[in-house]
């Protein structure tokens, strides 16, 4: 009989491209979802377009409805579109929501849009552009009118983009989510009265109807949170709840005593920082919470269907009480049911086999994969070579990344002494990561991972001190949000002193490849290093290239970053996918922070490795 029950759900919910641009309607109403006036389920998965390739968006929507799912769910980056105050890219490469959009409802899906403006998703800032910190009297996710500002352009600039693709237009949008899990922050933000957080959320909510979004609405929280998160007019959705009878509860609650029921974030992974262990789950396990939902009429979202990947320097942190930073790792791949390379796992398979019906269609091809021969590195040029040509900004103290005008990559801060001093060197304004060096010697790291932010310092007569300093990624969840200056942020103190006056800052953002053309060979051990080589192919593939034999940094090859690296593990491998590599002759850069040792080549593999945990290796 439920065969019978989901086959029949399917038949309005699986369309060909053809049947997908009809018009259709889709409502809450009387309890239930509602497709052309059929009640219906909703089996979602949830997939970024900005962490997978654009030319492979196709590939993972085809195999999100060979798992046997109806709809896709994606957060919308503010700032992945927001590049600088005021200019907005939704069009090139990865930005282009609206074909994401598109593409998923010619593959026979709906589509499930999370504007934020606060997303969370491991995502640098929590989605919002880093630049906000820099506008006088805002507060980020809170009622005042500069903040309101900026969420009305970004919410104006998205629904240029997407208008015409809701349901109501012809479209595959059914749904738009409201805040996002905001009873989270209204929990964790208790110095901010209640009735406060209320104006601001009611306030954001009234935003994205005044603008035009006509399609029904959804709050996401936890079931213990709903009273913080919960917006009248939006069916309230429970994040992680596995309990069937508090589900429903809770939902009644707050929904005028009905449903529909839904799990707007069902979790078959987990979340992963560098130096801890990568969390996994049993694909029995995902199955039996899943035939629960099934055999009690919930609709669910998983979340994540498919992670992808952090390309570039988009992955966001977190912290708990025994590290003031948990960085989010590159790899997003969630341990979910799509690996991060868009392969079907024992996971997928399991699943499928619960959720197809007759209509379900074939699982896609896997995009070949291949290795390289060991790739060899011509160029080795000291970062000091680099940072010669750049203009520093001199002020009297060390400036944080937003005061300089600059959102990600590293500073290199330089401080010459015409007297010696010695002591402990204290870094307590540290974000995130820093080298020390005197006199061009390498002398501590220091690391907000690991609370570590001092180190004894002896520095001669006419000696220059330099700290090059990362951001990790801002902090994306949690009340912290609204303290994500990066660099360094308070004064540099020695032996008790406030070091000030004369402080260089070389700004090396790494927004671009860097050109080493001109550079001759100048690498030193434990100095930072950028190298170069190139390779040809004969064919492409994806591939995964291996880092074990590396220290800390990132890796650009054909102009794009592909995201960070750090010995310390469990992620010891990049995912480079084969669409961006090209037949002829291709081009690698690697920034190595450490460089412990000069490196002469770097290797590929056909298989990631996300297990490999070397804690020791960032101390």
């Amino acid at each position: 009989m439920k065969k019978v029950y989901l086959a029949f759900l399917f038949s309005f919910i699986t369309l060909s491209p053809l049947l997908a641009q009809q018009k259709q309607t889709f409502a809450i109403s009387d309890g239930n979802f509602l497709l052309n006036n059929k009640p219906v389920q909703i089996h979602s998965g949830e997939m970024h377009y900005s962490r997978i390739p654009q030319p492979y968006w196709r590939h993972r929507l085809k195999m999100m409805k060979a798992m046997g799912l109806n709809a896709v769910a994606t957060y919308v980056f503010w700032n992945y579109h927001e590049t600088t105050p005021g200019v907005w890219d939704f069009k090139t490469g990865n930005k282009n929501l609206a074909e994401y959009i598109k593409i998923a409802q010619e593959e026979g899906l709906f589509v499930i849009l999370r504007p934020g403006p606060y997303v969370c998703a491991e995502w640098e800032f929590g989605g919002y552009p880093w630049f906000l910190q820099n506008v006088p009297d805002m507060v980020i996710r809170g009622y005042n009118t500069a903040y309101l500002a900026a969420t009305k352009a970004y919410f104006t600039e998205l629904y240029n983009q997407v208008k015409d693709l809701q349901i109501t237009k012809g479209g595959p949008i059914i749904m738009v989510q409201g805040e996002n899990e905001f009873g989270s922050y209204v929990a964790q933000r208790k110095d901010v009265p209640l009735e406060e957080h209320k104006k601001y959320s009611a306030a954001v909510f009234q935003q994205l109807k005044d603008i035009g979004f006509e399609v029904p609405f959804f709050t996401s929280d936890g079931s213990w949170l709903f009273e913080g998160g919960a917006l009248p007019g939006a069916l309230p959705t429970a994040n992680g709840e596995s309990d069937i009878a508090k589900l429903k509860a809770v939902v009644n609650q707050f929904n005028n005593n009905q449903g529909p029921y839904m799990v707007a974030e069902f979790y078959p992974g987990w979340l992963d920082h560098w130096a801890e262990p990568f969390p996994t789950q049993k694909p029995e396990q995902t199955v039996r919470q899943t035939k629960k939902y099934l055999d009690n009429q919930v609709s669910f979202n998983y979340y994540m269907v498919h992670g992808g990947t952090n390309f570039g320097f988009t992955s966001g942190a977190n912290y708990d009480k025994e590290h003031d930073i948990q960085p989010d790792m590159t790899s997003y791949d969630y341990d979910a049911p799509i690996s991060e390379a868009g392969w079907a796992t024992p996971k997928y398979n399991a699943l499928r086999e619960l959720l197809k019906t007759n209509e379900t269609p074939a699982i896609p091809s896997q995009i070949p994969v291949i290795t390289i021969p060991d790739i060899k590195l011509v160029k080795a040029v000291d970062l000091a070579d680099l940072k010669s040509k750049i203009s520093p900004v001199i002020e009297d103290n060390p400036q944080t990344f937003e005061q300089l005008n600059q959102g990600d990559g590293y500073v290199w801060y330089s401080k010459k002494f015409t007297q010696p001093i010695s002591g402990k060197l204290e870094l307590n304004g540290l974000r995130d990561y820093a080298i020390v060096y005197v006199n061009g010697k390498k002398v501590a790291e220091l690391n907000r991972y690991y609370k570590k932010y001092d180190c004894e310092i002896e520095i001669p007569f006419n000696a220059t001190l330099d700290i090059v300093v990362e951001n990790m990624g801002r902090i994306n969840y949690g009340s912290q949000i609204n303290a994500n200056n990066k660099g360094i942020i308070s004064p540099v103190i020695i032996n008790g002193e406030t070091i000030t006056g004369d402080w260089e800052m070389y700004k090396l953002p790494m927004t671009t490849e860097p050109d080493l053309i001109a550079y001759k060979n100048s690498a030193k051990a434990n100095r930072p290093t950028l190298y170069q080589g190139t390779f040809k192919l004969s064919k492409t593939g994806d591939t995964f290239l291996d880092m074990r034999d590396w220290g800390k940094g990132i890796v650009f090859v054909n102009g794009i970053n592909i995201g960070r690296y750090w010995s310390v593990g469990p992620q010891q491998t990049l995912y480079l996918p084969g669409c961006w590599l090209k037949k002829g002759k291709n081009n690698i850069v690697i920034f190595e922070q450490k460089n412990e040792v000069i490196q002469k080549e770097v290797k590929t593999i056909a298989t990631p490795i996300l297990e490999d945990l070397r804690p020791e290796k960032g101390l």
